[in-house]
């Protein structure tokens, strides 16, 4: 008497899990791999903004106070534009009451 296929015992469950494993470890380093060339890019760009950021101000401030220093201008022009518009209104208020006193008078 033969023996089907079907009654032939397939690898042992611990054989099994060890493949997985492996497979899992082989996934996990093969995304290590590619995160650290991720990182080693980014770092490389990060130094490259950073010789021409220094290039274009001189060396002569850190960028990230320059940074700090943009950020605190763009909020002050922000205070200026809107105290130039509040202006412009009371501007075109006196200029309509000088209309209306010059048609009165």
């Amino acid at each position: 008497m033969s023996k089907r296929e079907d009654d032939r015992p397939g690898p042992s469950p611990d054989i099994e899990a060890f493949n997985r494993l492996e497979g899992a470890v082989d996934s996990a380093l093969s995304r290590l791999e590619g995160l650290r060339a991720d990182l080693q890019v980014s770092r490389k760009k990060a130094g490259e903004m950073e010789t021409l950021l220094r290039k274009f101000t001189g060396g002569e401030e850190d960028p990230s106070s320059l940074m700090s220093r943009l950020q605190s201008l763009e909020d002050e022009n922000g205070v200026l534009a809107e105290r130039l518009r509040k202006g412009r209104e009371g501007v075109q208020k006196l200029l309509a009451r000088i209309r209306f006193l010059e048609e009165q008078g």
